[in-house]
């Protein structure tokens, strides 16, 4: 069971000094969508609807580049309520947009594709679901027979179950980059012809994500210290022979579709359909959480800036191993310092969310 304890903003350490200019804008890019009934409700029972009247003033309010001006907004319009799972504290990772040098066509030099979403690839559901399908998997195989069945998993693939299908978006030079891109679910893309591209998350094959870090550690490979994002990177280059094997135990394969390069200091398209902002958006449960949902999230073992991390983070995305109420993947940027980054965060962390004060009222009990 989660449990909800309320709060007062006095009580929440940090938050009367935080910064909450890139908070402020991240959750405008929700506002309309939660002023129009985009986002559903999660099972934690978040109203998306109580957030309405907040989200049409943070429209009316326009810009905002004072911090004092984003913190009061935040405090009007919202009481802190702490978010307790059943057991320990919640946990924060990071997760970040690579950029890479990629090709239209394949070359001798760029042979490892990027695909994008294969036609006979369809979400189950409860209705369409077989019998006896495992009730985890969200996407599965449309047969020609007219049968439904477990898509193509990453060894599959990468032995030729989709070569013919014309499906490869770009091609890139490293299957190991290509692997990571997979893990974040976005890139941005240095074309050779001179222009960029941006690829994002549209579809996976319907597996269970696995995470390879924790198979080394588990057979022995790395330490758990070793396993952020850059030990497994060196890892799988010093053991050629075994890239292939570790990489296919994460059976889960992303396929991708282009998304417009806009504002180049926010990040790709999350899947609440808003633009990720650096250090203020988070992934979480899609089916526990709710879109457009702002949280205030505390650590005092992560160090951002030369700081303990306390800032209000909003939910406008989610992800394959974000599982559980106090969950959160924090969006760091993009490129390789985002990256450097967002590979060492593995740490717990105190969630409050940021509800109404009717709603507060409805989860506190």
């Amino acid at each position: 069971m989660v449990g909800f304890v309320s709060r007062s903003f006095d009580a929440l350490a940090g938050f009367g000094e935080a910064d909450l200019r890139a908070a402020f804008s991240a959750f405008r890019q929700s506002a309309a969508r939660l002023s129009d009934g985009a986002f559903d409700t999660g099972s934690l029972g978040i109203r998306a609807a109580a957030y309405r009247p907040a989200a049409a003033a943070a429209l009316a309010a326009g810009a905002i580049d004072d911090p004092a001006a984003a913190r009061q907004f935040f405090a009007t319009h919202f009481v802190p309520v702490a978010l307790r799972p059943e057991t320990g504290q919640g946990f924060l990772t990071g997760y970040y947009e690579p950029v890479v040098e990629a090709s239209r066509v394949k070359t001798a030099a760029f042979g490892f594709p990027l695909y994008g979403r294969p036609k006979d690839l369809i979400k189950i559901d409860a209705i369409n679901r077989p019998p006896g399908f495992d009730p985890d998997m969200r996407f599965a195989r449309q047969l020609d027979c007219g049968m439904i069945g477990e898509y193509f998993d990453r060894a599959a693939i990468e032995a030729g179950a989709l070569k013919g299908r014309g499906l490869e978006i770009a091609w890139l030079k490293s299957k190991i980059d290509a692997f990571f891109i997979h893990v974040q679910g976005s890139a941005r893309l240095h074309m050779q012809d001179g222009s960029d591209m941006r690829v994002g998350y549209v579809a996976k094959s319907g597996q269970a994500f696995t995470a390879i870090g924790r198979s080394l550690v588990e057979e022995g490979a790395l330490t758990l210290a070793e396993a952020d994002m850059a030990g497994i990177r060196r890892w799988l280059d010093q053991h050629p022979d075994r890239r292939d094997e570790v990489l296919n135990r994460n059976r889960s394969f992303i396929f991708f579709a282009i998304m417009p390069v806009n504002d180049p200091a926010l990040g790709p398209i999350g899947a609440a359909k808003v633009p990720l902002t650096p250090l203020a958006s988070i992934a979480v449960d899609r089916l526990l959480a709710t879109y457009g949902v702002p949280y205030f999230i505390a650590s005092d073992s992560l160090m951002i800036e030369a700081k303990p991390f306390r800032r209000v983070m909003v939910a406008q995305d989610t992800g394959s191993a974000i599982l559980g109420p106090a969950r959160a993947d924090i969006f760091v940027g993009t490129g390789d310092a985002a990256g450097a980054l967002a590979g060492t965060i593995r740490h717990a962390a105190d969630f409050h969310v940021l509800v109404p004060p009717d709603l507060a009222t409805e989860l506190v009990r």
